[in-house]
């Protein structure tokens, strides 16, 4: 697994994908904090890095279907699939280490973000006057967001030979599993019970991570709908051999 790990990254970084899917990234949500005056870190006169926690999942939603997208789709269309999937190593561990590589990936983008924690660190008055709390929460709450998306990326690639197929069904299902629960619950018909629907979408969970209490509920959540798609995966590659 590490092998094919190690693999896939290298693949990410001697392409153009790592570099573009980490400039888009920052320039993106450098503009909301930054220059953008409606969401202007600046502008708004508060210490608070809510434009990253809110709008990064939104750019997440593009970018990691980019960098999942040829995960399983190009060894198809190349047909050296067949060729990977004899090697001595299951179906799970060949997942895995092609999961964890665009997951690593996408927490590289992360990164560099912390230097505007620091800006708004210094910006504060007094100095520091930010809730940190909640910032590490949030930074969780993307990190298991960016696992579940990757996930479902993942499992996009294997349904298609077509990267860009496999983009839009990961586009879609990344939109659905995060506002599409939320949408559905907010029609009356549901009454009370749309309370519940609303918690089967990622953005109930992501935001009570944000607030910067982690319930072992919301985290069990991710893990559970990143084992699921990893399960998925492992079906649709199974079937090869129906």
């Amino acid at each position: 697994m590490l092998a094919i790990l190690k693999k896939e990254f290298n693949g990410f970084l001697n392409s153009l994908i790592a570099y573009i899917v980490i400039t888009v990234f920052l320039v993106a949500i450098g503009m909301f904090m930054w220059v953008f005056p409606e969401s202007s870190v600046l502008e708004y006169g508060f210490a608070d890095m809510q434009t990253l926690f809110s709008m990064a999942p939104f750019v997440f939603l593009f970018l990691i279907p980019a960098i999942t997208m040829r995960t399983f789709a190009e060894e198809k269309r190349e047909g050296t699939i067949e060729l990977l999937l004899t090697k001595p190593i299951t179906d799970l561990q060949l997942i895995l280490g092609k999961y964890f590589a665009a997951l690593l990936l996408a927490l590289f983008a992360l990164l560099p973000t912390l230097l505007y924690y620091y800006s708004v660190y210094e910006l504060g008055s007094p100095e520091g006057n930010v809730d940190s709390a909640a910032v590490v929460g949030s930074y969780l709450g993307l990190i298991f967001l960016a696992g579940v998306f990757c996930a479902i990326g993942v499992f996009s690639s294997a349904i298609s030979d077509n990267q860009i197929i496999s983009f839009v069904i990961a586009v879609f299902l990344c939109y659905i599993i995060y506002t599409g629960f939320g949408l559905i619950a907010s029609i009356p018909v549901w009454g009370s019970f749309g309370y519940y629907i609303s918690q089967l979408g990622i953005a109930y969970h992501y935001e009570a991570i944000s607030k910067g209490l982690v319930d072992s509920r919301d985290v069990l959540y991710f893990l559970s709908v990143i084992a699921i798609m990893i399960l998925a995966t492992k079906l649709v590659l199974r079937s090869r051999k129906w």
